[in-house]
């Protein structure tokens, strides 16, 4: 048997141990990916739903169960899969939901995916939109093998330096559109290389619909030199062709929702600028560097990655490969890209110039020499767990006997971050939540009777100041506190009332700025653990 499966390899010049990386690789974003997934909720973590954009949400979103970060704006994926809700946008609530319909309206091809894949069910369309980005990875790593096969530890690199970028971790980690682009673009380019140019331009059309910058990826299409004059015409054909579901598209958004003229508030730039305005930013935030704070880092390496891969591009021009033109377009899209998508740590840049990278990195030459030059293009694969790591969970550590969570009706246990704090963050071993001045947590009792509770946490502040903790009203503990410093607490016998249980975290000073942190702190709640201890007597 192991003979047998010796030679299969041999014939396809395939590496055992290469093969089995490849392979251990996948199964390995399986399983990061399976630990997004919250009972009752499903996978709707990736698509980032922001407490603060509750109200106007679709009414038809509102009533399906999904996770929603609490005090935060969330992110871009709530907007598309509203628009999954009702593809045609004839919703008249849309326009108060979406913060841009002309503009997110455009990139009509994932939202109508996950509404027909969800058959038009509000509670499937949010799950087949959350898992899509995971869909079109797992088909991505089979299509690459096209151009990096397991044969070598030099295609594993480029493989993986793709698959595991922070750009495509991003779009995956928050259900963006930037994976599945990637992945109708390599399709295309495939078959463009497989000598399929019509079934490649309708792939590339497609592409169109998912954002109109993979209309870019049409240079692929373009005619080798030198072009006889019917090759020429073929291609301009082909182009046109490329364009023309986006512009019949655009033609019905105008008359349904009005101008389309949206490009994205920040988007562009005049050459360089952003670009330019991105190192200041980060070289400037070096000072905040720490274990904790990181993100300066990982824009340095994005930038580095984004440049050699200009900069190859540029100086080794080869017409005749597709990828070269393809990769060639993004790097002038590179150019006039704006501040909106350079800023943050460490930027959408990343995953908007996707293609690019996956240019660079079927292009570069094997060999030693060309060793260095890949691994400074692919420098992002180094952050991107900072990308995939496990949700932070709810802020706290419910510890009791399950008699004392759970109520006889089935009602348990609850913990809620109330007004005044920012996101609850984590890191491996430890979990804390930022305030923003004096703060509150609400705390629900089940059970007809009074229980014993402990609390237990650290507390940090910025700045000195005050921190008084109250219980339902009674203060119950307070400390003085230099920023420097870092207060463990253990609270214990704690009275929990049956119903619901106020705890108040006042502070006497106003939030601060501190470091290149642009949010107001006050002080931090670190690792709060709750433990039911039994009946009140």
């Amino acid at each position: 048997m192991i003979g047998r499966m010796a030679s299969w390899f041999r014939a396809r010049s395939i590496h055992p141990g290469v093969a089995t990386a490849f392979a251990g690789l996948v199964i390995l974003f399986i399983v990061v990916l399976c630990q997004f997934y919250i009972p009752g909720k499903g996978m709707s973590y990736l698509i980032s739903f922001g407490g603060l954009q509750e109200s106007s949400r679709l009414s038809k979103l509102r009533k399906v169960d999904h996770h929603i970060l609490q005090l935060s704006g969330g992110y871009d994926a709530q907007y598309y899969v509203q628009i999954a809700m009702d593809p045609s946008l004839r919703n008249t609530q849309l326009r108060n939901a979406v913060d841009s319909l002309a503009y997110r309206g455009r990139r009509i091809l994932t939202p109508a995916v996950a509404y027909l894949t969800g058959l038009g069910q509000p509670d499937w369309i949010v799950q087949a939109y959350a898992v899509q980005n995971g869909i079109c990875w797992l088909v991505l790593a089979a299509v690459l093998l096209h151009w990096f096969p397991p044969r070598n530890w030099n295609n594993f690199f480029r493989w993986a330096g793709v698959l595991f970028s922070f750009g495509l971790c991003v779009s995956v980690r928050y259900s963006l559109i930037d994976g599945p682009s990637l992945l109708l673009i390599a399709v295309g380019v495939l078959l463009l290389e497989k000598k399929r140019g019509w079934s490649a331009t309708a792939v590339l059309a497609l592409a169109g619909l998912a954002k109109e910058t993979n209309l870019l990826a049409a240079a692929g299409l373009a005619p080798d030199l030198p072009a006889d004059r019917r090759s020429a015409w073929r291609s301009a054909l082909r182009l046109m062709l490329v364009a023309a579901p986006l512009v019949l598209w655009l033609i019905y958004l105008t008359r349904t929702v009005g101008s389309v003229a949206d490009a994205g508030q920040r988007n562009f730039h005049l050459p360089f600028v952003g670009y330019v305005h991105k190192w200041h930013e980060v070289l400037d935030s070096f000072s905040d560097l720490s274990m904790g704070n990181l993100g300066p880092l990982w824009g340095l390496l994005m930038l580095i990655s984004l440049t050699v891969q200009f900069l190859f591009l540029v100086l080794r021009p080869d017409w005749n490969r597709a990828w070269w033109r393809i990769g060639m377009s993004y790097a002038l899209l590179m150019v006039f890209l704006g501040d909106a998508v350079w800023e943050g740590f460490p930027g959408a840049s990343s995953r908007v110039l996707l293609p690019m990278q996956l240019a660079f990195n079927v292009m570069v030459p094997p060999g030693r020499w060309w060793a260095a030059v890949l691994l400074l293009g692919n420098l992002t694969f180094f952050n991107a767990y900072s990308v995939l790591q496990s949700p932070p969970g709810d802020g706290y550590e419910l510890n009791g006997n399950s008699a004392l969570l759970y109520a006889d009706d089935g009602r348990f246990v609850e913990v809620h971050y109330l007004s005044g704090w920012h996101l609850i963050e984590k890191s491996p071993t430890d979990f804390w939540c930022w305030s923003s001045g004096t703060a509150a947590l609400a705390l629900y009792n089940p059970q007809s009777y009074p229980m014993l509770m402990r609390l237990r946490f650290n507390l940090s502040v910025a700045g000195e100041r005050s921190v008084q903790l109250r219980l339902n009203g009674r203060e119950i503990w307070q400390v003085r506190q230099a920023e420097a410093n870092v207060v463990t607490v253990t609270l214990s016998s704690l009275e929990f009332l049956p119903g619901e249980n106020r705890i108040d975290l006042v502070t006497d000073v106003p939030p601060q700025v501190v470091g290149n942190d642009p949010r107001l702190l006050a002080f931090k709640l670190h690792n709060l653990r709750i433990d039911l201890k039994r009946k009140q007597p």
